[in-house]
């Protein structure tokens, strides 16, 4: 079973090789069986595949950050500071061999068909070419959700598949995630090629041709022996036999696939999104992306919701936290904002409901921030 996984984000804040084995180091520590590694977004492509250079020659690098919280219909400010980085495969496989050796399975994430900004920047031809501005895209300096999506061509989903080759020649893991959240459809609404590719294979509409583009990437690997893992937007359109529901806003993505017989990752936002704010005192802690999230919070998630049967509840195959990098500026803010809710999550899932008692955890917490002392962890203090 999949068990317990932690998703850590790398396309906004390039984190080195040293510090994610020491991450990798704290997963084993507390029994967390896998590493969700995001390795591509509009802002960075972070991983080297080799027939395709120009992704981390062009992919990999951004001119300047937006400063602060980046507001979509309000004046940005930006750091002017050219930001990048990438691992290469070298360093891929040292990593998965590491986490490996700690009985954790790397699982990585390579997105699709939405935040693919620093893709198209690197190779145009990628995105919807005819109705894109006239000036070429850059690797996106701001947060958020981008309109430039991949095209839904055959080159495009080949291309895609090429870079996958490489990703599983990197991977073992049998799962590998795709993304399929957050893809605007504006650009395929507005484009003339996307819409002759939709009639061409005879698709009612946009939802439709994400529902393709990611059933072919889950022919693609179950041909290789391996599942697809897609956030819970991948349900739209239509589901793709064989794919994993990672279900993260909320649980009732969860709820639906796993009532239809699918397996499902629970990564609800309302519990395990540690990118959150931990005091609903916003200038107390460090920029973050918002939310609140308490470690009582994060103790209290439970994986298998209660309107689930028996065997609909099997369909549940781990749960998830998640980390994203975007207000978090360097690995010491990291492990502010993981640490200890990570620890209040790890026994959660690994503990049967009917066993968890928050005042216990409490009571015992103190002698294990002693170890994540002496680890030189810097954790947040807890204060609930």
């Amino acid at each position: 079973r999949y068990t317990l996984v932690t998703g850590v984000q790398t396309c906004a804040l390039p984190i080195s090789k040293s510090f994610v084995k020491k991450f990798i180091d704290l997963l084993a520590l507390h029994k967390l069986n896998r590493f969700h590694w995001h390795l591509t977004d509009d802002q960075g492509w972070r991983i080297e595949i080799k027939q395709y250079p120009r992704l981390t020659e062009v992919g990999a690098w951004r001119k300047q950050t937006v400063s602060g919280h980046w507001r979509r219909n309000e004046p940005n400010t930006y750091d002017g500071k050219p930001h990048g980085g990438f691992y290469t495969q070298a360093d891929i496989a040292e990593i998965v061999a590491y986490a490996a050796d700690r009985c954790i399975t790397v699982v990585p994430e390579i997105e699709m068909p939405g935040h693919a900004q620093a893709a198209i920047a690197a190779y145009p031809e990628l995105g919807n070419t005819d109705v894109l501005p006239p000036e070429p895209l850059e690797v996106s300096p701001d947060w958020g959700v981008n309109v430039h999506v991949f095209n839904a061509n055959e080159g495009t989903i080949l291309f895609l598949q090429g870079v996958l080759d490489e990703v599983l020649a990197l991977f073992p893991s049998q799962y590998i995630h795709v993304g399929g959240d957050e893809c605007p459809k504006r650009e395929w609404h507005e484009s003339p090629a996307a819409q002759a590719r939709m009639q061409e294979l005879g698709l009612a509409d946009e939802e439709e041709l994400q529902s393709y583009f990611i059933r072919r990437m889950d022919d693609y690997l179950v041909q290789r022996g391996r599942r697809l893992v897609g956030w819970d937007e991948i349900l739209e359109g239509g589901l793709a036999p064989n794919a994993i529901v990672m279900s993260w806003r909320g649980e009732a993505g969860g709820i639906a696939a796993a009532q239809a017989g699918h397996d499902v990752i629970m990564a609800s936002n309302r519990y395990t999104y540690f990118d959150y704010l931990q005091s609903e005192d916003r200038d107390a802690e460090p920029l973050g992306i918002g939310g609140f999230i308490s470690l009582e919070k994060a103790y209290s998630f439970e994986p298998i919701p209660p309107e689930l049967t028996p065997e609909q509840g099997r369909h549940i195959i781990g749960g998830q936290g998640q980390l994203w990098t975007e207000y978090i500026a360097d690995p010491r803010h990291l492990e502010y904002m993981a640490f200890p809710r990570l620890v209040a999550l790890a026994e959660s899932v690994w503990t049967p409901a009917e066993r968890k008692n928050y005042a216990d955890f409490r009571g015992r917490l103190s002698t294990h921030l002693q170890r994540l002392d002496i680890l030189d962890v810097n954790y947040r203090k807890p204060t609930d």
